[in-house]
């Protein structure tokens, strides 16, 4: 009777605390899921948007919870979006060298659970923010996520050479959501920062897509370089650096920013453009490489521009 009872029933499971190594592989999913360095960067803008405001002196100080409420709350939201885009993009991350381990597309983690697991974290991370610091804050995270979710990963992605640009929108927030959080209003700051981070995103991005170019392509994914051809996206790529140097110049003439930043942010800038330019030189096998160097030092001048605005 105990024979054909196991039968019906299958083997016995054992519990989750008797199956460690199991349970580390899957919270380790659940980890890349997120996109640690992606969520990583945006919190760190977020922390530079709030010190910006912090040492203006144009506002009353804010209490210590108000920042930590802030970062946690901007990183569960950016993760949210980062695992639902692992769910929409999992049929493109198949085709792509680079995405195909991702824990979706590898059966590590089920497109239900990821979906659920980030509808959780920005569900989290929307209610901290409204609660723990400003309606206004959780208004600017919310749209950030909704650009990113619906218009760029289920929409412009896979449709126009256009979606950088929407993806520009959705990579500004959290930095803007940063300072909203401080100073508690929209006001020309909060805009000069969207306008430094929508004009560093297209580079950013058309950088990977030098890099990755094959891989791009066999996702049938309309990326600049691959339906306009090298030269334009090249040319869109100088002058989005060049609009980008004035730009992070704003913060100064508004005067939240003393002469390290500024003097900064002219040296990053004066470096981005000789890279973006050398791009005109470079063909084949090296067109590739110059924007892995581009890619490279897309993400060093945002994260440096980030630390001038903390120190500067």
């Amino acid at each position: 009777m105990a024979e054909v009872r196991e039968e019906m029933t299958g083997p016995a499971v054992a519990p989750l605390w008797e199956r460690p190594a199991e349970v580390r592989r899957f919270v380790g999913a659940l980890l890349r899921l997120t996109k640690p360095g992606i969520v990583a960067s945006n919190t760190f803008g977020a922390f530079a948007g709030w010190m910006l405001a912090a040492g203006s002196g144009a506002f009353n100080p804010r209490p210590a919870a108000w920042a930590v409420a802030t970062l946690v709350g901007v990183a569960l939201v950016v993760a949210s979006g980062t695992s639902i885009n692992n769910v929409i993009d999992r049929d493109i991350d198949r085709q792509m060298d680079r995405t195909r381990r991702r824990p979706v597309p590898a059966g590590e983690v089920s497109p239900a659970v990821a979906l659920a697991y980030g509808a959780a974290l920005g569900g989290v991370g929307e209610a901290l923010l409204y609660a723990g610091v400003h309606p206004l804050v959780a208004a600017v995270t919310a749209i950030g996520w909704l650009f990113y979710v619906v218009f760029y990963s289920l929409w412009s992605k896979r449709t126009t050479t256009l979606g950088t640009l929407v993806g520009a929108v959705s990579g500004a927030a959290p930095t803007v959501a940063g300072y909203v959080a401080y100073s508690m209003r929209l006001d020309a700051v909060a805009w000069a920062l969207f306008l430094i981070l929508f004009l560093w995103q297209p580079v950013h991005f058309l950088a990977i897509a030098f890099r990755r170019r094959e891989d791009y392509a066999r996702a049938g994914l309309p990326m600049l370089p691959i339906v306009a051809g090298s030269l334009v996206a090249k040319r869109q790529m100088a002058l989005y650096t060049l609009a980008l140097v004035p730009a992070s110049l704003l913060p100064a003439l508004f005067g939240v920013v003393g002469a390290v930043y500024v003097v900064g942010a002219l040296v990053l800038g004066a470096v981005y453009l000789a890279l973006a330019f050398q791009g005109a030189r470079a063909t084949g096998a090296a067109e590739g490489r110059w924007g892995g160097a581009m890619f490279v030092f897309s993400v060093v001048y945002l994260t440096a521009l980030y630390g001038l605005m903390v120190v500067g």
